[in-house]
């Protein structure tokens, strides 16, 4: 008998791991402060749209967690798995554009003058875990039954 792969929770998995390493991205960016140095990077964005820049930080953020437990009902819903087929194409989506925003942010840390190394591995491991996340996404909205 083969067992059965369970994407849903490598899924979760995977999200989680690239919550904490979004965490530990912008965790490690803000220590120069407690150093007495400032993190700033060059250039500015207005105060007038900070709201919006706070705000899109919030989707961007809560979007994955919402992810997972849509996940975690999906695979754990008593009704059989096809009613969640339009959930698992929406996630793949989800995820490829959640990659698709890490690679600029990472060819961003690069290139940018003051680059910092922490910060570099960090979106290397973000793009890795996004580039899982696809592959594993597509595999579960694939997967029959």
């Amino acid at each position: 008998m083969t067992a059965r792969i369970r994407h849903a929770q490598r899924l979760i998995a995977l999200w989680i791991a690239w919550l904490l390493a979004m965490l530990f991205h912008v965790d490690l960016g803000l220590m120069p402060l407690f150093h007495g140095q400032s993190p700033e990077i060059h250039g500015h964005v207005p105060d007038s749209q900070l709201p919006l820049l706070f705000g899109a930080m919030l989707g961007y953020f809560l979007l994955p967690l919402i992810a997972i437990v849509l996940i975690a009902y999906a695979d754990s819903a008593a009704t059989p798995a096809t009613a969640w087929r339009p959930w698992r194409r929406v996630h793949f989506w989800f995820s490829v554009v959640y990659s698709v925003t890490n690679l600029p942010h990472l060819l961003a840390d690069i290139l940018v003058p003051d680059a910092r190394l922490d910060q570099i591995v960090l979106m290397l491991a973000l793009t890795v875990f996004g580039l899982l996340i696809n592959v594993e996404g597509w595999r579960w909205w694939r997967q029959s039954g």
